[in-house]
């Protein structure tokens, strides 16, 4: 059995393969920082299946270089002077299309964005998650966790762990609560969405749940019992009729919607 990290690169690579003709899945780096963004590129462009496409060094450059070439992913500091990390996340994916298959693809629509930060949760990174962006990472990881990360989001998973998704819920509950003050469904209570244009079916809620809960694709076709292909049709359907930008958005949506509860990811 392959390790899930060789899975996960595997599924990356065949994404970037797919978008690029080449395999590789392009990355941008945005820190105001020049050692800092010196030592990222050196370790995404010692891999076979990234390159660096280009760097910025504040938001505004971030938001103009994306326009004029789209990467697949950027990494994207939070503080920078000028136009800060948030909003330049949040006018790079409001000018582009989004993604209706959750994965990475160089023809214009939405990159995925990482968002750098110096602390494990904090406020900045909930403005981030909500202005878009697919996850976080401290800068101080470990450069296995900062390729793990890219490939991760490039094939439209979050770069957040059950344990920091519960913790980055947590503080942004408040805005998770129905629409009309009715109190929240209890742990686990499903509250169907009614809204949606399109329903989603049980399979789809059982899938949602399961990425809610931190599962990979390969994971959940194991537990199901159905080939890696049919999970990733079923999740491209859960994020285009939810209008989630991507797992770590879908899984918002579920938890929004008490279809599953916060505790549940701790």
């Amino acid at each position: 059995m392959r390790e899930p990290q060789n899975r996960a690169a595997d599924e990356a690579r065949g994404i970037a393969d797919d978008a690029n003709g080449d395999g590789v899945i392009r990355v941008a780096l945005a820190d105001d920082q020049m050692l800092v963004r010196a030592g990222f590129a050196m370790v995404v462009d010692s891999q076979e299946d990234m390159e660096v496409t280009w760097q910025a060094d504040d938001g505004l450059a971030a938001i103009e270089m994306s326009a004029a070439d789209a990467p697949d992913v950027i990494l994207m500091d939070i503080r920078m002077p000028g136009v800060d990390g948030i909003e330049a996340t949040r006018r790079i994916l409001g000018s582009v299309p989004e993604r209706g298959d959750g994965s990475a693809q160089s023809d214009g629509s939405a990159p995925r964005i990482l968002v750098l930060t110096t602390f494990d949760v904090d406020e900045y990174v909930t403005d981030a998650i909500a202005a878009g962006a697919s996850g976080f990472l401290l800068k101080d990881a470990a450069p296995e966790e900062l390729l793990a990360a890219i490939r991760d989001v490039a094939a439209g998973d979050s770069a957040l762990s059950a344990r920091s998704a519960a913790r980055l819920i947590a503080q942004v509950r408040p805005m998770l609560a129905p629409h009309d003050g009715a109190p929240e469904a209890p742990t686990g209570a499903a509250q169907t969405r009614d809204d949606l244009p399109d329903p989603l079916t049980h399979r789809e809620e059982e899938i949602l749940r399961l990425i809610a809960l931190g599962r990979t694709n390969a994971e959940i076709a194991e537990e199901l019992f159905i080939a890696m292909p049919t999970v990733k049709t079923h999740v491209g359907r859960i994020l285009m009729k939810t209008g989630a930008r991507d797992r770590v958005h879908a899984v918002i949506f579920a938890l929004s919607t008490g279809r599953v509860g916060v505790r549940e990811l701790g």
